[in-house]
Formats: C-alpha cells, sequence, structure tokens
C-alpha cells in the first residue's frame, strides 16, 4: 500500500481512537451504580434509569469492541500487514478499506 493511503488510514484510526476515548469520559456518568433509594426517586424514575444505566453500559461495550479492533488495525499497520486479509492474505478492496479500515477480511473471507 502506498505510504500516502497508509498514513491516511492511521490519522483516520487514531482520530477514532481519540474520539471514542472523549465519549468514555462523558459516559462514564451514565454507568453508574443506580440509587436505591425508592423516597428520592418514584418507581418508574428507577426503571428508567436502569434502562438508561444498561443502554450507558452496552454503549461502553460497543466502544470497546471497536477500540480493539482500531488496536488490531493498527498492530497490522506496524509489521506491514494492513490492507491484507488475515484469512488468505490478499489484498482487501481499497473501497472496502474507504467504509471501514479496521476490516481485517477480504469480503470472499468475509462472506464465508
Amino acid at each position: 500500500m502506498e505510504p500516502i493511503k497508509l498514513a491516511g488510514f492511521r490519522a483516520r484510526l487514531e482520530a477514532e481512537r481519540a474520539a471514542l476515548d472523549a465519549e468514555d469520559s462523558l459516559g462514564a456518568e451514565g454507568q453508574k451504580t443506580v440509587e436505591l433509594d425508592q423516597s428520592a426517586v418514584g418507581r418508574l424514575s428507577r426503571m428508567d434509569a436502569l434502562q438508561g444505566q444498561a443502554m450507558a453500559k452496552a454503549t461502553g461495550a460497543r466502544r470497546a469492541a471497536r477500540r480493539q479492533r482500531i488496536a488490531a488495525a493498527l498492530a497490522r499497520m506496524e509489521v506491514g500487514e494492513f490492507g491484507f486479509c488475515t484469512e488468505c492474505g490478499e489484498e482487501i478492496a481499497p473501497a472496502r478499506l474507504d467504509l471501514d479500515p479496521t476490516v481485517p477480511s477480504c469480503t470472499g473471507c468475509a462472506a464465508g
């Protein structure tokens, strides 16, 4: 892969990783333990808070998974394997990488 294209993918991945880190700091409040004091919060409000907490935890898990994919893509860059399928070794289509630079496999291997 051309060094200039590789640098562009690296910049995109690092920017996305930084954005995920910023979102994590903002989302930490929603993952805190929900108060059990029923007199302070009504039953329905507490259910809403529990649902909000569950959604915040699920969002955090998705961010963590995305961060792992980004780290794996950056690691492949370091060893010169970025842009090549981890299963068959063929080059991944540039359009596929443009859509998602974290993809580890070509369309053929991803299909099954």
